[in-house]
């Protein structure tokens, strides 16, 4: 991580936190469904402005589009099964094969995406965040490195973003009752789905790891041949 990366997270970070300042201050400290939502989007802005300020592919556009097609294809096909959908695992394998920012986008796009079927709602800002955050952090480098050596790194980042999503959203849930926050509340939805979250989690880490050797061989085949970095 150089100086300039560095700069850029301390001056997210201060816009979150001046954001944050700004929806206490207009909405009141009770509105919390409004102010984390303002958060949520102003979390997500960042990736988007900066993908939009790179020198734009067309190649690398229509590449991410049908990553996020067969992404929102996984979670409709499933869709009657509780808690079983490849679509974590497509947007965990998008990050890995071609880097934070395409996994970021993936995973924000899928959920966007997959709600003009699913319903469209105030939890969409939710969704897209998580989502992206999974595919964001396993591009990441070194967890890069870590997945490509071993299934089981692989297996254990499926789990752990299953356990993430499901916290994260739960937040949502809790908001979304009478738009205050209660511990209580939260952690009584917490256990009341755990096995749903079992599931979710071991969901992930098995289509990761049944998936992620024929996808990767098949992006890497793309890059190649239409010499996409």
């Amino acid at each position: 991580m150089n100086k300039s990366d560095i700069k850029r997270i301390v001056v997210r970070t201060m816009l979150l936190l001046l954001l944050f300042t700004i929806g206490v201050l207009l909405f009141q400290a009770s509105e919390y469904q409004i102010v984390s939502m303002l958060l949520v989007l102003g979390a997500c802005f960042p990736m988007y402005y900066r993908y939009e300020k790179k020198q734009m592919n067309i190649k690398e556009l229509v590449l991410i589009a049908v990553l996020t097609s067969i992404a929102v294809l996984g979670r409709f096909l499933f869709y009657m099964i509780p808690a079983i959908t490849p679509m974590t695992a497509i947007i965990i394998i998008s990050g890995i094969c071609l880097g934070s920012e395409v996994g970021f986008l993936v995973g924000s796009l899928s959920a966007i995406t997959s709600n003009m079927l699913f319903g469209q709602g105030p939890w969409t800002p939710f969704q897209m965040f998580s989502w992206g955050i999974i595919g964001c952090v396993a591009g990441l480098p070194w967890l890069q490195q870590l997945f490509q050596k071993s299934y089981w790194f692989l297996a254990c980042y499926g789990i752990i973003a299953g356990f993430f999503f499901s916290f994260f959203m739960d937040l949502w849930t809790v908001f979304s009752i009478d738009r205050f926050f209660s511990w209580q509340r939260y952690l009584a939805l917490l256990l009341s789905a755990v096995p749903y979250t079992i599931s979710y989690c071991f969901s992930n880490a098995f289509f990761s790891c049944v998936l992620f050797r024929s996808i990767q061989t098949k992006l890497q085949r793309i890059l190649i041949k239409y010499d996409i970095k």
